[in-house]
């Protein structure tokens, strides 16, 4: 009997693969995340270089028709660029002129976005063969026919009911035995235990499962790996989950045939409630290296023993072989939360450097070279009182994709410059079905206009460009802002990088000189590609803010309610971006009459719960509603989507299992508050606000006068 199965694995397994490899050799496709296994995120194509990247031009822009964030790197094969958007839902398009040939939208339960961390993002897809893999906010991974866009396969990679997600792109590894899709998954802050898995990138059938921190010794240990991982942990750490997700990067070396994957942060972050009688708690916040066939452990190396500051080992993982020491070394190389740039050797996981890259570091004075083991400052841990730590978990570098130039040897790092007081959060309580960090996270702030001011005194972005060689900063571009989005370096001499207030830039690979820039309309917080059509190269980036650091920190300046759009750019591009919509700001409604003692409640409660989504003291980013400017029906009907879960089929998930009437009356206080504080400022400036303004101006430049001091 004919099989159709059987005709597409015959040919799966022996055309698509030249293909693919001539492509990825000549440039013309981005086939996967960081377009080769190195993941280096560096083009071969020269037509757009440094002497003509003034001239690039709008060629062409796809509206996602939606706002909620793009997180995502494109992939483009044989002229079809794919590209995943909020929820997940991912896009085909013609890549020489932006039209849309297909969707699939995985149809993931809105009702479920409690247990999204960071936003309903996705980072993107992977391809092999004539299939496309894409890992949803569910747990789910599923195969989709790249020609027609209709699922193949779909498995549930996740345990049901449990609080994890996935917003990273798979990774497919070909190997003798076949191919593998490598898919990891989000988590810790719900207190969730990590792993990776394996499927067979034809049937979805599972192939191996490794877990990155040991559980329950009384169920017994899955391998050798966790059993000696148990000795290094304390106390019931299993009831806490560990955390040590793998939500983000992987690597694979062919030659040594090595997949390396980067584990994530401790649930709950504090140490001293995870494992309160000490150990260094592996394997969180280290690089693993395994066999991709079988899922056999190779070597680790865990960078930050024991973490308790939300650091981890997640950022990108660059490949490459480099000069070191007079002669030639297989390095891996990475650039993460912590502040320190990391150089391993691939094959042995030996350290061979750790330099501090970020502004500032003051968890630690440095590593030991000789243990590799970081020499940690007293205090710092916050364990006795608040500690002022830099960075904070938010991270020197977050998962924003940096690149790599065979060219210069340098790396593209999308730094940032973040200060905070950690303190120990008192009487811990778990939350099931919201964060559980052991930090308090209290903000009893309601002068919108001072906070925006203090967060702005103590953040800082940067393009940073890191020559691993000699260790140290080659140049840097400085920005106003963080989370800006990832970097793609090119053979035409040029780095492109998009910014969170709205702009796409191009530099000079070797200075840091600006040669371009283009405004978007839009914050980018998603990573550039370039590919060439018909003999043409093409730079697209999704523009879209959302997510992460933007959705969390919110944003100090004026937002947009444009989509996310994906933009392409060309030498001879004739197209133009609409003029933004104006946008209403609703009169809000008069404050309450309620005491300092409700309105500091509310406060407190809306940074605990409401802060990860709508921003810190109601400040949003724009990709989801701004609760300052909602109109009057909202708020007759505010307890009814706060507690009754009006909206939970829109992703507005309830909150009756940790808030009361009372709570969610004092929260609505203090976002009228905030209303009427940005409503004032606004449409009522007088002699009073205009002499505000400028006291804070000068309050800022003091602040940040007094930081560069500490």
């Amino acid at each position: 009997m004919f099989n159709p199965h059987l005709l597409y694995l015959l040919f799966s397994l022996f055309i698509p693969l030249s293909l693919v490899t001539i492509e990825q050799a000549s440039g013309s496709n981005w086939p996967s995340y960081g377009n080769n296994n190195f993941e280096q995120r560096h083009s071969p194509l020269t037509q757009i270089n440094q002497e003509n990247a003034g001239q690039l031009k709008l060629a062409w822009f796809f509206d996602t028709g939606n706002r909620a964030g793009l997180q995502a790197t494109p992939l483009v094969i044989d002229g079809v660029m794919y590209v995943t958007a909020a929820w997940g839902v991912l896009h085909a398009l013609d890549a020489q002129t932006g039209e849309e040939l297909w969707q699939y939208d995985p149809k993931v339960p809105r009702e479920e976005s409690y247990r999204f961390c960071c936003g309903v993002i996705n980072r993107g897809v992977a391809s092999w063969g004539n299939s496309l893999y894409l890992g949803t906010l569910d747990g789910r991974l599923v195969s989709i026919d790249r020609d027609s866009g209709e699922m193949l396969w779909s498995t549930q990679t996740t345990p049901a009911g449990k609080a994890y997600s996935i917003t990273g792109a798979p990774r497919v590894v070909e190997t003798d035995a076949g191919a593998k899709v490598i898919i990891g998954n989000a988590g810790s802050e719900y207190g969730v235990r990590g792993f990776v898995s394996a499927y067979d990138a034809i049937t979805g059938e599972a192939a191996w499962r490794w877990y990155t921190v040991p559980g329950n010794p009384a169920d017994g240990f899955e391998n050798e790996q966790m059993a000696m991982a148990a000795k290094t942990w304390t106390g019931p750490w299993w009831e806490h989950g560990g955390g040590g997700t793998v939500w983000d990067s992987m690597a694979y070396d062919p030659e040594l045939d090595l997949l390396y994957i980067g584990v994530g942060n401790g649930a709950p972050h504090n140490r001293h409630i995870r494992s309160p009688f000490g150990g260094d708690n592996l394997f969180l916040c280290s690089i693993v290296a395994l066999k991709p066939d079988t899922g056999e452990y190779v070597w680790h190396y865990q960078q930050i023993p024991a973490e308790t500051w939300d650091y981890t080992a997640t950022q990108t993982i660059i490949l490459a072989d480099i000069e070191w020491q007079g002669k030639t070394r297989q390095v891996l190389m990475q650039a993460p939360k912590a502040g320190f740039f990391y150089i391993l050797d691939r094959a042995t996981g030996e350290l061979l450097s750790a330099e501090p890259y970020a502004k500032k570091v003051s968890w630690a004075t440095h590593y030991d070279m000789e243990t590799g083991r970081p020499v940690e400052v007293e205090g710092q841990d916050y364990a006795e009182g608040g500690a002022m730590v830099y960075p904070v978990g938010i991270g020197a570098h977050n998962w924003h994709p940096m690149s790599y130039s065979p060219d210069t040897g340098l790396i593209y790092i999308p730094a940032q410059h973040v200060g905070g007081e950690l303190k120990q959060e008192e009487n811990y309580e778990r939350y099931p079905r919201h964060w559980n960090t052991g930090v308090n996270t209290d903000v009893d702030m309601h002068n919108t206009q001072l906070s925006q001011t203090l967060m702005q005194t103590f953040v800082e972005g940067q393009l940073l460009a890191w020559d691993p060689i000699k260790q140290q900063t080659a140049w840097a571009v400085d920005y106003p802002l963080i989370g800006n989005g990832g970097t793609l370096s090119t053979a035409g001499g040029l780095v492109f990088q998009g910014t969170v207030d709205g702009w796409f830039n191009a530099f000079n690979a070797s200075t840091g000189e600006q040669l371009w820039q283009f405004p978007t309309q839009n914050g980018i917080v998603g990573s550039p590609v370039s590919y060439a059509v018909n003999g043409k190269q093409f730079i697209t980036v999704p523009a879209g803010r959302g997510g992460g650091l933007s959705q969390i920190i919110g944003l100090q300046h004026e937002v947009t309610n444009v989509n996310g759009r994906i933009l392409a750019f060309s030498l001879n591009g004739e197209s133009e971006l609409p003029p933004i919509p104006k946008m209403e700001i609703p009169k809000p409604p008069p404050m309450p009459d309620v005491d300092k003692a409700t309105l500091s409640h509310g406060a407190i409660k809306y940074s605990r719960f409401c802060a990860r989504c709508h921003g810190t003291t109601a400040v949003s980013d724009g990709a989801v509603p701004d609760l300052r400017h909602l109109n009057t029906y909202w708020h007759e009907n505010f307890e009814a989507v706060v507690l009754d879960g009006m909206m939970e089929k829109a992703g507005m998930p309830r909150f009756d299992d940790v808030l009361s009437s009372d709570d969610v009356y004092a929260i609505q206080a203090f976002i009228l508050e905030q209303a009427n504080q940005d409503y004032d400022l606004r449409y009522h400036r007088n002699w009073w606000t205009e002499t505000k303004q400028w006291t804070y101006d000068k309050l800022a430049q003091a602040l940040k006068s007094l930081a560069e001091l500490q």
